[in-house]
């Protein structure tokens, strides 16, 4: 049985054998008799699809699989670096994790290579929901308003912060508020001591939120607004334009503009075996029928729905079931290759980073290595993603 709500202390998770991979099923693929996947809150849609895929691989594989939800970044990697889980569900996040800025440039952290197995992009958005009764047509009107966000969590406030610059704003133009976790920030919001919280529109927060007394909309974001979409990119490079037809108080009869990146995003570390990668992402691909109405938003994992050259690589385990599947080509190749010589670039910078004495200040520390950071990518003629 999979172990929906479960969220195990490390040491709870030591006896698991993630390296031996074990014949579970017919045709080559081979899991482990146990695994966990870290994602977002239980209620999430990160969480329900990580749910959705660990029932398919039950069933399919015997495999029992441990979703184990957590609220925030750091909190997500933490078993997938320990090797205490085999995959994390996370978000834009992961862009920043190999990029080793915000949280991630702190001295436990640092870059982080990690590599894609399959992601999501289906009918919803990840956008800035606004409680109905702020007054907020606009993104520009949320100027004075509380903005929630996240403690330890740079994905969710750098994409809130990404949203305000649609309409012009920074953080100093919102009053921000801090929650401990994504679903503390939605529940401030329903309990009016926040006015906006960033999330997928499918979210099940969101879907609490417009059912409330306080409502909730998504102020648009036309793709004609070419200026505002030049900031937006500025700040969250990973977004791009597309029409939500699904979420709260959304569907194709009332769609909405709005931006999106992938999400999930199933991610593995760059060291973990190809094969073991390959297996479940194949599995993935092979029973997509299996999972794919389990949880708004798992259509999205479809292998020809998948984001095709983003801001981190695919792992070569993914990169072998892909090509399999008739979905991979030479421009990907080139381009993956590219982000993977990316991580080794950001990889080198840190180590010579901790190797010149830097100071012992955490605020001191964070700006020395964003210093070097930039001077390394310049240095390999790479962009710096974060001016």
């Amino acid at each position: 049985m999979i172990h929906r709500l479960m969220a195990l202390a490390p040491a709870a998770l030591a006896g698991l054998s993630l390296a031996t991979a074990l014949p579970a099923s017919a045709e080559d693929i081979k899991l482990p008799p146990t695994m966990a996947v870290t994602a977002y809150d239980t209620g999430t849609a990160g969480f329900n699809i990580a749910v959705g895929v660990g029932k398919m691989l039950k069933d399919k594989y015997g495999t029992d699989v441990r979703v184990l939800p957590a609220g925030n970044d750091v909190a997500r990697l933490a078993p997938l670096r320990a090797k205490r889980a085999i995959s994390s569900a996370m978000g834009s996040g992961t862009y920043f994790a190999q990029e080793g800025v915000f949280e991630f440039g702190a001295r436990e952290w640092g870059p982080q290579r990690l590599q894609l197995l399959l992601s999501s992009v289906d009918c919803n958005c990840g956008a800035l929901g606004v409680a109905a009764d702020a007054g907020v047509k606009e993104m520009k009107d949320l100027r004075g308003k509380r903005v929630g966000f996240v403690v330890g969590s740079p994905a969710l406030n750098q994409n809130s912060l990404a949203m305000l610059a649609f309409g012009g704003l920074t953080e100093k133009d919102v009053k921000i508020v801090e929650f401990a976790s994504y679903g503390a920030m939605w529940k401030g919001l329903v309990n009016n001591d926040a006015d906006a919280a960033f999330g997928t529109t499918i979210t099940g927060p969101a879907k609490e939120a417009e059912t409330s007394p306080r409502g909730l909309i998504w102020p648009p974001l036309p793709a004609g607004d070419k200026e505002g979409w030049a900031r937006v990119r500025k700040v969250g490079s990973f977004f791009f334009p597309q029409v939500a037809t699904c979420g709260a108080g959304i569907s194709p009869d009332k769609p909405i503009e709005l931006g999106n990146y992938p999400y999930p995003i199933f991610v593995a570390y760059g060291t973990q075996s190809v094969e073991q990668v390959y297996a479940i992402t194949k599995a993935m691909i092979v029973n997509y029928d299996a999972y794919k109405d389990s949880a708004p938003g798992a259509a999205g994992l479809g292998p020809d729905r998948q984001t095709k050259n983003w801001v981190v690589p695919v792992h070569p385990g993914a990169v072998k079931a892909l090509k399999e599947a008739g979905h991979w080509t030479d421009e990907q190749d080139a381009h993956n290759d590219a982000l993977y010589k990316r991580q080794d670039v950001l990889a080198a910078a840190w180590t010579e980073y901790g190797k010149s004495n830097p100071p012992s200040d955490d605020k001191a520390f964070l700006d020395g290595w964003m210093k070097a950071r930039t001077s390394a990518l310049a240095k390999a003629n790479m962009p710096n993603g974060f001016e």
